[in-house]
């Protein structure tokens, strides 16, 4: 049996499309070497962009987005999707942060929980999530990270959960947490490509030292350029944000290609040493 058949990969993130967004080439890669991928999606993203009224109302936008998260997980070859239920709070500061069953509102043990639960099940050796700042500062985003941050320590831990005991399930700690970002000197590129093009964009009025992650910070640079055409239509799947069409279009070659081929990580747990050298894996000496 080769070796990456019996690897795990699990990914935590809190609405449909971030997987693909986040780290799709990175999934798409580990599955297609026989890597066990699992998704974890906390909200259906029932706050979402509608971006034809053909294809969802708000009443059914959870429904439909749920279903464009299962296309596009299958393309990305995710072996495993669990979606924790909670509600899409939206932006910060929108009225959808106030609803009962908001994830940004759900208590941070129970969402812990249920993860440590997948983690004891699935038994992976590296789980990805959003970083601290969860990428741009979204409420769920930054829920999901402590959660899935709490649940890389607890999984192990005999002491917690222990009602987990009864369902056979026994501790387990995977062997390394990164998160998935996106440098900062690809956020000063993408906003000079906005402003040369004439594209209208939130993106070209936020600060650039505020969005991205020092590029000193990442640890870890993955190349996913044979898996591009998978990202891609991972991304179409997710038609009510893109209306079906290529998403990355816009984008000027040869950023496009650079952004489409490599993805970058921040490795927390074990924290990288200084002096260590840049990382090409995530599993490399597991």
């Amino acid at each position: 049996m080769p070796e990456s058949a019996s690897r795990s990969l699990l990914a935590v993130v809190a609405h449909p499309d971030d997987e693909t967004f986040g780290c799709g080439g990175l999934l798409a890669r580990y599955a297609s070497e026989g890597v066990r991928v699992v998704l974890v999606c906390a909200t259906r993203g029932e706050a979402g962009e509608i971006s034809d009224p053909s294809l969802a109302t708000p009443e059914n936008l959870g429904q439909v987005r749920e279903q464009e998260l299962r296309e596009a997980a299958r393309t990305l070859g995710v072996t495993d999707l669990c979606l924790l239920g909670y509600r899409d709070s939206g932006m910060s500061g929108s009225p959808s942060n106030q609803h009962p069953e908001a994830l940004c509102r759900a208590d941070l043990d129970r969402v812990t929980g249920q993860i440590v639960e997948i983690i004891r099940r699935v038994r992976p050796q590296v789980l990805v999530t959003f970083d601290p700042k969860g990428g741009y500062g979204h409420p769920d985003h930054i829920a999901i990270h402590k959660a899935a941050c709490d649940a890389f320590v607890a999984a192990g831990d005999p002491s917690r959960y222990i009602e987990l005991n009864t369902d056979g399930l026994q501790p387990h700690s995977p062997s390394r947490l990164y998160y998935f970002v996106f440098p900062r000197s690809s956020v000063h590129a993408f906003q000079a490509a906005i402003r040369a093009a004439g594209i209208e964009s939130d993106l070209a009025d936020i600060d650039p030292e505020t969005m991205g992650t020092p590029d000193d910070e990442i640890t870890t640079v993955i190349d996913v350029a044979m898996y591009k055409t998978a990202k891609e239509q991972a991304a179409r799947h997710h038609r009510t944000q893109t209306l079906g069409r290529d998403p990355f279009s816009w984008i000027p070659e040869p950023l496009r290609n650079s952004f489409l081929s490599t993805e970058h990580l921040v490795r927390a747990e074990p924290p990288f040493a200084s002096g260590e050298p840049m990382e090409n894996g995530i599993f490399c000496g597991i």
